[in-house]
């Protein structure tokens, strides 16, 4: 399971949102470069990368601070806040993820997008291949939109299984009411998520421990193939390098039996 550092961007600086409220932001870095690095050093095989601005206004912001990101750390990058289309038409949509695309960023993440245009989504995933996921934000199990401000009727599990429909690639699933406070992954939510649709799934918000991440792994076998990672991480109660020892590439579980522990000594 691939652990997956979050650089929140809000004025050009890496944050920390309590329950996605801009009210009560926290910066941990004014370099995020700087942030990239750190991560990347540490471990970190990808980073999620969140335009705060760009989720409130409805167009990417931090470009600059993305910019610099990706000539930072060579590391794929999703990406996401503000991939939205004001116009209706897709041209502005198209024009802001061919330029992150351009960047070198690997992966986009559609959020309002795919609840109010799916088939403006399903035309990006035909232009842009493998490149397109979708951030699915919920409170209580329905759909939030418009940088969390908004609550739709859409329930997330319907969405998610039309976006694997139309061809995007992941599904990134955030329980609000989890993210930021360090109270654990909504497991249940993520496991009915994750087994109704067969693309893969990344678990986002609450994760506070080592231990909340080995939960994670009961639902690995759904296709729950990564967690991101924010608070935890900028607190120091969860290291870094510990997390992808004890659920990433070469974790204990997965080392053969008849090497023992002697493999460690």
């Amino acid at each position: 399971m691939e652990v997956i550092p979050a650089i929140d961007l809000l004025a050009g600086k890496c944050v920390r949102l309590y329950q996605g409220d801009y009210a009560r932001s926290q910066v941990f870095n004014d370099n995020p470069a700087d942030m990239a690095h750190q991560w990347v050093e540490q471990g970190a095989t990808r980073l999620h990368v969140v335009d705060l601005d760009g989720a409130k206004q409805g167009k990417v912001v931090n470009l600059a601070a993305i910019e610099a990101i990706t000539s930072a750390v060579s590391i794929p990058l999703q990406v996401g806040g503000g991939l939205r289309d004001a116009c209706g038409t897709g041209k502005a949509l198209r024009t802001s993820v061919t330029q992150l695309l351009n960047l070198g960023v690997q992966r986009v993440i559609l959020g309002t997008v795919a609840v109010e245009q799916p088939q403006l989504v399903a035309d990006l995933c035909q232009e842009f291949p493998g490149q397109i996921i979708v951030g699915i934000d919920a409170r209580n199990g329905r759909v939030a939109t418009h940088g969390w401000l908004e609550t739709s009727e859409v329930l997330a599990t319907q969405l998610a299984t039309q976006m694997q429909e139309l061809g995007v690639a992941a599904i990134i699933y955030t329980d609000i009411h989890r993210d930021g406070t360090l109270s654990g992954p909504n497991l249940e939510a993520l496991r009915e998520l994750a087994a109704e649709i067969s693309i893969p799934v990344i678990a986002s918000g609450g994760v506070s421990s080592i231990t909340d991440l080995l939960s994670l792994l009961a639902l690995e076998s759904l296709g729950v193939t990564g967690a991101i990672v924010g608070r935890a991480l900028y607190t120091g109660d969860i290291s870094l390098k510990s997390a992808i020892q004890a659920v990433g590439q070469g974790r204990l579980q997965d080392i053969p039996p008849d090497l023992g522990f002697s493999a460690f000594a």
